[in-house]
């Protein structure tokens, strides 16, 4: 849980950060801290949006004006007493728009600790940062 690995296939490269130093005030790091309001608020400027499609959505600001993100749309179905992350709508710095959005979501699952270590490929230059 502290580095975050890149691997760039054509490139044949590797490149490792500090995974605090690279999240910031990105989507990952946005989902990441949902549980943590507060930390959440350090970093983006959040509130309620319209719903659309059937979803309940936020909209979540940087509060970086030099980041990457314009914006951020986080949109949830909720059913009865529960709420479902259902899409994610991110405005980037150059004006596109990328949406993403789940399905078939499974909170919290049981996975084996094995399933996040990563061992360069043979051969690949590996770059710490």
């Amino acid at each position: 849980g502290q580095t975050l690995w890149l691997y760039d296939v054509d490139l044949n490269q590797v490149t490792a950060r500090k995974q605090s130093a690279v999240l910031g005030s990105t989507p990952a790091a946005l989902i990441a801290a949902a549980p943590d309001l507060k930390a959440l608020q350090a970093d983006f400027t959040l509130q309620a949006a319209p719903d659309k499609d059937g979803l309940q959505w936020v909209s979540a600001t940087p509060k970086a004006k030099d980041g990457q993100l314009q914006t951020v749309r986080v949109g949830f179905k909720v059913d009865g007493k529960a709420t479902e992350l259902a899409a994610l709508e991110i405005l980037d710095s150059f004006g596109q728009r990328s949406v993403m959005t789940f399905a078939k979501v499974e909170v919290n699952p049981t996975l084996a600790a094995d399933s996040f270590q990563f061992k360069p490929p043979a051969g690949a230059d590996v770059v710490k940062q």
